[in-house]
Formats: C-alpha cells, structure tokens, sequence
C-alpha cells in the first residue's frame, strides 16, 4: 500500500509531462507554419518569387538569391512586417554584379604667364611627381597648381604616351591650354606669330605618338598693316603683286583671283592676311582698281588704305583712260577716292629750260623726272629717294643732260630730302629757284625746309615754299578723341557679347572674335584713360562674383596686351554684383547684369590708375560702351 502512495503521484507527474512535451511541440509546429505561411503570402504579395522561408521554433529563416542588394533589403523589410524582425536570420545571398567601370583618366592643362594649372584624376603613381615636377622646372616651382587626383587603377592604354606628348607640347607653348585623354590630346594655343604657328604645328605633328588622336588648334595674331597697301603692276604683258593685303582669305582669294584674270601673276605671290582695313570692302575695290588697270593695257595700281593711285603708260589712248577711270569712280564703295594718271607724251627736240622735279602722291608714289648731270647723280638720287621712302614706290625717268650749271647734283639731293617734309605735293628744281608745293600734316615743316635750303644752297639762294598745313594729316591731330574710340567701341560691339566660359575667365571663341575687332578700334585711338570694368549677377557668393568679375576684367586686359594694344593708361577693376542694370529675379536680367563695360576715366581715376594705387572708393566715369558676358557666373 506504501508503495501505491509514491507511484501513483509519479505516474501522474509522467503523464503531465509527457502532455506537456506534446502540447508544446504541438504549438511550436503551430507557430512555425503560421509563420513560415504569412512571410511566403507576403513575399508573393510583393513579387519577390526569388525568395524562400524556414521556420524553426520561433526563428523564421529566409533563403535565396536576390538579384540586387536593395532586393535583399526589401526582403527583410517585408518579413518584419508580419513577424517580429528580432526573429528574422537573413540567409539571403546577392547575385554577383560586374566589376566596377575603370575610372576615366583625363587631365586639363593651362598654362599661361601665371604659371601652369592641372585639373583632371591620373592614375596613382610615381609618374604623377614626376610629371608635376617637371613642370615645375618649365614655369618655377611655386607657379604650378596641381589640382589632379589619382586612382588606384591600371595605366590604360595609349595613357603615357599621351601624357609625353602633351608635356612637350606645353614646353613649346607658353599661352596654351591642353586636354589629355588615354586616346586623345586636344591642344589650344596662341603663338607669336604665323611663322611660328606653322613650325609649332608642324613639330608636334612629327612627336604625335602612335595609337593616340592629335588635334591642333593653334592659332597666331594677325599683325596690324599700316597703311594698308596693295600695289599691283602690268609691264610687259604680265603682272606681279609688288605688295598685297587683305583682311581674310575669302578677300584674299578674291584679289589674287582678281589678278589672274587680268594678266595673271608672275612666280609665288603672298598677300599678307590682318587687320586695319579701311572697309570690309577692301577685295571689292581691289577687283575693280585691277581690272581697270588691265583694260588700259598696263601700268601701275596702288591702294593704300582709301585711296587708290593708276599710273597707266604714256601714250595711252585719252578716250579710253577718261572712259574707263570714270566707269572706276561710278564702280567704287563710297570710302575709296581715286587718282589716276596719265602721263604727257615728251615732244621731241623740246627740251627747255634745265628742270628736275621729285613729285610725292597722296599714296605715297615717288616720281623723279627731268635733268640730272650724269649718271652717277641720276644712280645717287634714286638711291637717296629710295631710303627716305618706301623703296617700291620710287619711280625715276629722270635723263642725262651734261650741259647743267654746276651745284645741280646738290640742288636736286635737297630737293629730294624737302620732299620728304611732305605728305604730298612737288619740288621743282631750276637753275635760278626752287619751287615747294604741297601739303603737309607737320606743323614746322615749312620751318625747316627753309633751314634746309639755307644749309644746303647759302644764305642767298633763291627758293619758294608753299606748303599748306592740313590737321587731317597730323598724325597726332588726326587720332579720334577718347569719346570718339568709345563710341567706336559701341559701334563694334552693337548686340554682340563678349561670351565667357562658364564660372571662368577664359574667353571662348565668339568673345575672341569680338576682342579681335575692339583691339583694332584701339589701335588707333593713342593713348585713352580706360577702366575695363568687370560686372556679374548676383547668384553665388559675393566674395566669389567680385573676384570672377576682376578675373574676367583682368583676362580682357591681358588679351588686349597680346593683341598689341598700348595698354598703359588702362585700367582693370571688378564690380562683382554690386552695380546691377536689370532686376536679378529673371534670367534675361541676370543675362544683363553679366557684362563687360568699357568707361572713360576721370582724370583722378586715370592719375590712379597710371600710380597703381590701391583703389578704396567708387570712382567717377562716363558713359561707357559694355558688353555682355554670355556664359552664366557659377
């Protein structure tokens, strides 16, 4: 009976036991599909067939590849909303993606007077110093500024080589700026001259490397021809080109075009292409002069600037020189003023009175005719000529008569050196007198002929100056005044803008075109109290827009200079965005208030700026001529 008492409390404690194994495994099996049946419902509800569920116990399991790591993400976000997340063990695996793309190599060299800037990723490396180093020893250590990264990455293809060649091409170009690729180099510069232009060029072209693209946009400055001259002459049946200009190659093509229909040209001819036309229709004239002169048979054409001289042949028909030099004049653009020539036929056996006259055009032709004493003073008297003026323009017909009083040789070398007093006009020689006609743009000519023929012939030789004072001639008195080169500023400009690259001082082509033309207008303006006044929006910091708008000043400034304007007087100032003309709410204001003006200084302004001082107050201008900068402040 004891043992009924202890086994009976057992058993049921066994029972219970068992009961409870079973029940607890019961609703752990219960747990785990629920589970496992709301996450699958819920991963067919949101598309994500890839992924798979295991529960066991409490913890749900998820398996599968996911296409992406977001993917796998989204997985476990959609199991934890329907299960606790602190349940969730993530098994999921991601498909294996392609390796990341190699980084793309390329450097932007600038190199300019202040030295050598380098922006661009380069592979990681010992080449990167050397390559930095090496600049440092072309420019000055401390006038390079290395703003490159690098990369962990093989070298690509073509990379070394294109890196050589563009270090060379920047030892060679001073004002350049450079773009390097792996494939490719593009390279942007000015040189001194063409001549300089060609043998750059055609250098790097020789040292371009194998495999790697080279394109060359090297450009020089075309030179200032004053006067502008075209002299053109037919003898003998053919015709040559004694000197020749023109402002582009379409107006180029055009003249030689010109001459070759008439009597063609004999050997090479090189007109000279640059600036100072007096009109856009220079080629136009030209033509015309040229063809002119080919229906008279023959002669000699000069253009210089606006003014065109025809000296035809003796013994050209009078009907047909009148004819065809009116038919000229009616052809002509209204700039061009014509003279022609027609020389008089010399009657036989008349010889007169001894005469030597020296004879200088408004073109600047030089004609010596008449007697000298002997062939040594005829040789001598060209050569004097010759050296006082242009030596392609002196012409002599002069004859030998060994009959002439003595002192004639001296008579006619001080009418030579008169002449040279001129602009135009005659000195006529005789046994008795000495006769001075003309025009002249030097106030104290007539001062110093008078001094010369004293000097030359004694106290009491007999002369006569008439020579008339024309200011249009003074080269001084001719100069247009400051407000008359703004305004032809202005008129330069008229809608165009001088365009920038953007958040840069770099000029891009259309602004360089237009500089092109304003550098032209200064050159013949002497020397102007200018401020290039620099002016930007107000977007961004205003530290930054006064330091672009400087910038850009400055860079309009230098690229003056290198246009050979004489920039002494000029002054450079940037406003940033503190004298706006438009509201900067719109686009078409802020477009506005980026600009580039051109001012007239004050006389304070201009004894500043000609002392360099630093400048701590709003100066007081003019009216000035501006252009808009075209690229946007960034």
């Amino acid at each position: 009976m004891r043992l009924s008492t202890y086994v009976l409390p057992a058993s049921s404690f066994a029972v219970a036991a068992v009961l409870s194994i079973v029940a607890a495994g019961f609703a752990v099996t219960l747990v785990e599909d629920a589970s496992e049946e709301a996450v699958t419902e819920q991963f067919q509800t949101a598309g994500l067939s890839w992924a798979s569920v295991d529960a066991t116990g409490l913890q749900v399991y998820l398996f599968g590849t996911a296409p992406t790591e977001a993917a796998r993400f989204r997985a476990l976000s959609n199991a934890g909303q329907v299960v606790d997340a602190a349940r969730v063990i993530d098994q999921m695996d991601v498909v294996d993606t392609q390796g990341l793309a190699p980084p793309k190599f390329s450097v932007e060299i600038l190199r300019n007077d202040a030295g050598v800037s380098l922006i661009g990723l380069v592979p990681k490396g010992a080449k990167h110093a050397e390559m930095v180093a090496r600049l440092g020893k072309i420019v000055g250590k401390d006038k390079v500024s290395d703003l490159m990264e690098t990369a962990e990455h093989p070298v690509p293809e073509g990379w070394d080589g294109a890196m050589r060649f563009a270090l060379e091409a920047l030892t060679r170009l001073p004002r350049s700026k450079i773009s390097v690729e792996p494939s490719e180099v593009y390279v942007t510069a000015m040189t001194e001259s063409e001549d300089e232009r060609v043998t750059t060029e055609a250098a790097l072209l020789k040292l371009a490397p194998e495999g790697v693209r080279v394109q060359l946009a090297i450009s020089a400055p075309r030179p200032v021809i004053t006067p502008f001259t075209l002299r053109y002459v037919i003898e003998g049946g053919a015709g040559r080109f004694e000197a020749c200009s023109a402002d582009t190659e379409a107006a180029r093509d055009r003249i030689l075009a010109a001459a070759t229909a008439a009597k063609g040209l004999d050997g090479d001819t090189e007109c000279r292409i640059g600036l100072g036309v007096p009109t856009k229709r220079w080629a136009e004239g030209a033509e015309l002069a040229i063809a002119a002169l080919d229906t008279l048979g023959g002669g000699a054409l000069t253009i210089s600037d606006a003014e065109i001289s025809m000296i035809v042949p003796e013994g050209t028909d009078q009907d047909l020189f009148d004819q065809t030099v009116g038919g000229l004049e009616n052809q002509l653009p209204p700039v061009f003023d014509l003279t022609a020539v027609l020389p008089e036929t010399p009657e036989e056996n008349d010889d007169g009175p001894p005469e030597f006259v020296a004879t200088l055009s408004p073109e600047g032709q030089v004609h010596l005719r008449g007697r000298v004493s002997s062939e040594m003073t005829r040789q001598t008297a060209e050569s004097y000529a010759k050296a006082a003026f242009d030596s392609g323009a002196v012409r002599s017909t002069a004859r030998v008569d060994e009959n002439l009083p003595a002192g004639w040789p001296v008579r006619v070398l001080a009418a030579i050196e008169s002449l040279s007093y001129l602009a135009n006009g005659a000195v006529t020689v005789t046994p008795d007198d000495m006769r001075i006609s003309g025009r002249t743009g030097d106030q104290s000519a007539s001062v110093a002929m008078a001094a010369l023929m004293t000097e030359k012939l004694g106290e009491a030789a007999e002369f006569t100056i008439e020579v008339e004072y024309v200011e249009a001639l003074d080269p001084l008195a001719a100069l247009p005044t400051p407000e008359e080169c703004l305004g032809r500023i202005a008129t330069v400009l008229g809608d165009r803008k001088l365009s920038f690259e953007p958040g840069s001082n770099t000029l891009d082509a259309t602004g360089k075109d237009i500089l092109d033309d304003i550098a032209e207008v200064l050159s013949g303006c002497g020397q102007i109290d200018l401020e290039i006044a620099g002016h930007t929006d107000s977007q961004g910091r205003e530290s930054m827009n006064l330091e672009l708008s400087q910038a850009r000043a400055d860079a309009i400034l230098t690229e003056l200079r290198n246009r050979r304007v004489l920039t002494s007087t000029f002054r450079a100032r940037g406003y940033g965005e503190t004298q706006p003309i438009e509201s900067n709410d719109s686009e078409a204001g802020r477009e506005a208030n980026r600009r580039i003006e051109f001012r007239l200084l004050q006389v304070e302004d201009a004894a500043e700026a000609e002392s360099e001082l630093e400048n701590t107050g709003e100066s007081v201008e003019e009216d000035g001529a501006s252009a808009t900068e075209d690229a946007a402040d960034e």
